[in-house]
């Protein structure tokens, strides 16, 4: 380890490389035509406190900023010079190796892991040789920074992780056409809606053109002294009424049975992104909120249904009227009808220069909203905490900002929208007045009559109105636009538990469970590495570990929550990625730490895994679980409503309706995640004499903090930031004296402790034992 040689040349350093209280130290670090290919600022110093620091790969050498001292370092690249990368529990370390020893560590928050990759990938490209600016492949030569957040770039890449994912592309209208995999079904019915859209609006049109012989054969002539003819007014008059009730029929069945299709299109759409997203994975939805996701199968599927049932259905009778009034106007009088059809370039202009900026607004202003669901769904269901810690005034400040920035949004978009308006408006008065001068002026010469100009202010009437319709259609478009493509962000997601090509149907269960060289990440985190264990049918499997040791984890990957990275997770020597999901999972019974329990009766959530059981099992399993005493007890015993999320009931109780709801199904593998962590000790003797005979029978997989939970575990599976390191009864993984001995000296010293502080203050019982962990069984 040297100390490196201080230039002034700062040449070889981009603008982007290092954010500017770094630049100038780092430029003073490199030699003369040394040239920087990627850098890490390190966040963390080796005690895990917050230190800012540096770490510079260059063509020559791999520099470091001490953040303790500010002084460098540096290590020349040589082969047998290796970076390695490890990340554990939200901290990420990059450790320096020569052949012998470790020579360096650097620590540092996994919010710059894509740094740190980048970094190592520059590292191995410039020591291999690889790294100099004329290579043949197109790497870059030099560390560039995000155009959106100026972090470091990896290598070959554009833009960082964080800021890709949340670079989404303004929705096109076409967007749109992909709801035809919804409508298609009802093809049949679309094109009666459109023929008779068709019909209703060629009836409409009629009324202007009998006007025109009523005033040339009929008004004008009386006016010059020709008797009027009864019959002939009696007959466009009748064609006048006849067309408006044909009008009014067409218009009627149009409307509902295009209505009809869209509500039944809406039903459609809203049910299958529903059964689509319960299909995910749950690392979806470890990256999404709940009120965002509520808002799109609520706001948006019926903004879609709005769109299809009236908007649409206005934009396509607009489309007809004016294509078929153009055609009437231009053979009542050509020269007349293309002055008609003056304002439409500009209005056309006009609408493709809104709808760029709607495009991009309504967007906005869909996640600007899903905000303010955002807020709802966090502090309704947590009202209990809000109240508990008084923290009524900060949830409304919340609410009101969401609800302001809201508000912003909406009248960012409403400057645009409030001024193209009334601009069309203006157009279509505009193009009026130049029809009534041109017609005049065609009258004073003889080349039109008053019937004809009287029939073309009829049709231009219409003409106006629709265009003005149609712009305004520009903002329905764009919102239907944005809502289709939010909902389309969830059905082109594709589950990362996939369902199996080619399945593999397991006639009967027996339990055995192996991992073989499993590895797991969760983005750029690492959590199980290669662990490898056989459960054997019927065996009490304990898992013990501080907190993010990788327990919960592991047990994820048994139950396909998630799916091994690398390795493999085996039922009965059977991968369980062949295994369609829904069948293997009907296997597993789950009970957790903190149980969900559905608004429902008590009978109603014992039954959720088997909604066809009898009152007599769900009885049963109450009884086998130690419920039924207490839900006796409820004032409509197993009638009665357990609230929302079992609030009704305690703690206690919720669990033994978990274990009973888990006994029902009669699983042959068993999952328990801390199921008596958050109870008494009376409640917890009750929840575990339920556990006895919930085990009996069944491969067990336990997870506890509290080793004494664990007593009757057949084997004791000792993890470590992701590693099994100890596996063995209690009495010999005590006399190893390793992790599972600091474990269990831990609590009972903390045990002990507390023993003591309740004996000082009054509240131990005379010649009480200390309440340390009770002997473990191997």
């Amino acid at each position: 380890m040297t100390a490196a040689p201080l230039s002034t040349d700062t040449a070889g350093v981009p603008a982007s490389a290092a954010s500017p209280r770094f630049a100038a130290q780092l430029a003073s670090a490199l030699l003369p035509g040394e040239r920087l290919r990627a850098c890490l600022e390190t966040d963390l110093d080796e005690r895990l406190h917050f230190a800012d620091g540096l770490i510079a790969v260059t063509d020559r050498r791999l520099l470091a900023l001490d953040p303790l001292n500010a002084s460098w370092q540096s290590w020349p690249l040589q082969q047998g010079l290796r970076l390695e990368h490890l990340d554990h529990a939200g901290v990420g370390r990059l450790e320096l190796f020569d052949a012998e020893r470790r020579l360096a560590c650097w620590r540092y928050t996994l919010q710059r892991n894509s740094a740190a990759l980048g970094v190592i990938a520059e590292f191995n490209a410039c020591r291999e040789g690889l790294g100099n600016e004329t290579a043949a492949d197109g790497q870059r030569s030099t560390q560039e920074a995000c155009p959106r957040c100026q972090a470091p770039l990896p290598p070959a890449q554009d833009e960082c992780p964080a800021c890709a994912g949340a670079a989404e592309e303004a929705p096109s209208t076409l967007t749109l056409l992909r709801l035809w995999r919804f409508a298609r079904p009802y093809r049949g019915r679309l094109l009666a809606g459109f023929a008779l859209t068709l019909g209703s609006t060629a009836a409409t049109l009629v009324p202007p053109y009998l006007t025109m012989p009523l005033m040339d054969r009929v008004l004008i002539p009386f006016q010059n002294g020709v008797p009027i003819d009864w019959r002939l007014v009696g007959m466009y008059l009748g064609g006048l009424l006849g067309a408006a009730v044909l009008a009014w029929v067409l218009g009627w069945l149009r409307t509902y049975v295009l209505a009809a299709v869209s509500e039944r299109i809406g039903r459609d759409l809203r049910t299958c992104t529903y059964e689509h997203l319960l299909g995910l994975s749950l690392q979806y939805f470890g990256g999404k909120r709940t009120g965002d996701l509520m808002a799109r199968l609520g706001n948006e599927t019926d903004r879609i249904n709005i769109f299809l049932s009236l908007d649409l259905l206005n934009f396509a009778t607009d489309v007809l009227m004016i294509a078929m009034t153009s055609v009437i106007l231009f053979s009542i009088n050509p020269w007349l009808a293309l002055v008609t059809l003056l304002p439409l370039p500009i209005i056309a202009w006009l609408i493709h220069l809104v709808r760029e900026r709607l495009r991009t607004g309504f967007e906005k202003i869909d996640r600007v909203w899903a905000e303010v669901t955002n807020v709802l769904a966090d502090t309704i269901p947590g009202i209990r905490v809000v109240k508990a810690f008084a923290q009524e005034k900060r949830e409304a400040e919340r609410f009101r900002a969401a609800n302001e920035h809201n508000l912003a949004m909406n009248d960012k978009l409403n400057r645009t929208w409030s001024l193209f308006t009334p601009t069309v408006t203006l157009l279509t008065e505009m193009g009026l007045l130049v029809v009534w001068v041109f017609g005049i002026w065609q009258i004073a010469r003889g080349e039109s009559s008053v019937g004809v100009l009287t029939a073309f202010l009829a049709y231009i009437g219409r003409f106006y109105t629709r265009l003005d319709s149609m712009s305004r259609i520009v903002s329905a478009t764009q919102r239907a636009a944005s809502s289709t493509k939010r909902i389309f962000d969830i059905l082109d997601h594709v589950s990362s538990v996939p369902e199996p090509a080619k399945p593999v149907h397991l006639e009967k269960v027996v339990g055995r469970i192996e991992l073989q060289r499993t590895s797991f990440r969760y983005g750029t985190r690492s959590v199980i590495k290669d662990v490898s264990l056989a459960v054997q049918p019927g065996e009490m499997i304990g898992l013990v570990g501080h907190s993010g040791s990788g327990k919960s984890t592991l047990v994820n990957l048994i139950c396909r929550f998630y799916d091994a990275s690398e390795g493999k997770v085996l039922i009965d020597g059977v991968d369980v990625r062949s295994v369609p999901v829904a069948e293997y999972r009907r296997h597993i019974g789950l009970v957790l730490q903190d149980p969900f329990l559905f608004f429902g009766t008590v009978a109603d959530n014992i039954a959720y895994g088997k909604p066809e059981a009898t009152r007599a099992e769900i009885i049963a399993a109450a009884r086998a679980a130690h419920a039924h005493e207490f839900i006796l007890r409820l004032p409509l015993g197993y009638d009665s409503l357990v609230g929302e999320r079992g609030q009704g009931l305690s703690g206690g109780e919720r669990q033994r309706i978990s274990i009973a709801r888990a006994l029902l199904i009669d699983p042959r593998i068993l999952i328990l995640d801390e199921a008596t962590s958050a109870v008494d000790t009376e409640t917890e003797n009750e929840i575990q004499r339920a556990l006895d005979n919930l085990v009996k029978g069944r491969t067990t997989i336990a997870i506890a903090h509290r080793l004494s939970t664990l007593r009757k575990a057949d084997r004791l599976v000792v993890m470590d930031r992701g590693r099994v390191v100890e596996i063995g009864g209690h009495d010999s993984l005590m006399a190893a004296q390793g992790h599972y001995y600091n474990l269990f000296m831990a609590q009972a010293r903390t045990a002990q402790d507390e023993d003591d502080d309740a004996d000082e203050s009054g509240d131990g019982s005379a010649g009480s034992m200390p309440a340390g962990p009770a002997p473990i069984r191997s």
